[in-house]
C-alpha cells in the first residue's frame, strides 16, 4: 500500500551522522545510477533498484522529478522470479530420467551427486527463464527539513534490502526509529543503559 492510499504501513529512519547538502542536490542523479534494471528477457532470479514515484515503470524520471516540495520521493522496485517447488521437483525428475536414458550401458546409469547438482542448476535456470518476474514497489520519502526517511513497508526482508541499497546509493547508514531508539534519543545517552535493562510488564497477570 502506497503513501497515497487510505492507510499504509511504514518504517521511519534517520541517517546516521550529518547529511551533506551536496548529497541532497546529487540524489536525483544517484537514483538514476542505481535505478531498477529490467529482467524480463533474462533468466535472472531477482532485480531491484529505484524508480519514479509517479510512474513505477519509469527509471529515468521522465514522468516527474523526485523533488516534491521539501521532500525527495521515489520507489524501491523489486521483481522476483519464483519457480513453484512442485514444478521444480517434477522437471528435475524428468531431466534425471532423460540423462539415464541417454546412457546405453545400464550398469553405468548411476547419477552421481555432482551430476544431480548440475542437473538441478540447469533445470532451475531453464524454468526461471520461462517464469515472468513478479513485481513489487515500495514508496520512499525523504524529508529534507528533518532528514527523516520513510519506507512504505515493515517487512524485514524489504527493509534490509532498502537499507543496503540506500547506503550503497548515498553512503549513509540508516537507523530505524524504533521506540527503543527514540526513547534513547529523547532521554540521552545516559538513559540507554537503563532502557536496555527494562523488563516487559505482564498487564494480564
Amino acid at each position: 500500500m502506497g503513501f497515497l492510499s487510505a492507510s499504509c504501513s511504514y518504517t521511519r529512519y534517520l541517517p546516521a551522522g550529518d547529511v551533506p547538502d551536496q548529497l541532497l542536490r546529487d540524489l536525483p542523479g544517484l537514483l538514476k545510477k542505481f535505478a531498477f534494471k529490467d529482467i524480463d528477457h533474462t533468466a535472472d532470479e531477482r532485480s531491484f533498484g529505484w524508480a519514479c514515484l509517479d510512474d513505477w515503470l519509469d527509471t529515468e524520471w521522465k514522468a516527474a522529478p523526485p523533488e516534491k516540495g521539501h521532500y525527495l520521493t521515489w520507489l524501491l522496485r523489486l521483481e522476483t522470479r519464483r519457480v513453484p517447488p512442485a514444478v521444480f521437483k517434477k522437471h528435475v525428475e524428468i531431466a534425471i530420467r532423460e540423462f539415464k536414458a541417454s546412457i546405453r550401458d545400464e550398469e553405468k546409469r548411476f547419477v552421481s551427486k555432482a551430476r544431480k547438482k548440475e542437473i538441478k542448476e540447469q533445470v532451475a535456470l531453464r524454468l526461471r527463464a520461462r517464469m515472468l518476474p513478479i513485481p513489487a514497489v515500495f514508496d520512499v520519502a525523504w524529508d529534507q527539513r528533518t532528514n527523516i526517511v520513510i519506507l512504505g513497508s515493515t517487512n524485514s526482508k524489504v527493509r534490509q534490502l532498502f537499507e543496503d541499497l540506500f547506503q550503497q546509493t548515498t553512503g549513509l547508514q540508516l537507523e530505524p526509529q524504533t521506540p527503543f531508539y527514540l526513547a534513547g534519543r529523547m532521554l540521552g545517552e545516559e538513559a540507554v543503559g537503563r532502557l536496555e535493562n527494562l523488563e516487559a510488564s505482564d498487564f494480564a497477570g
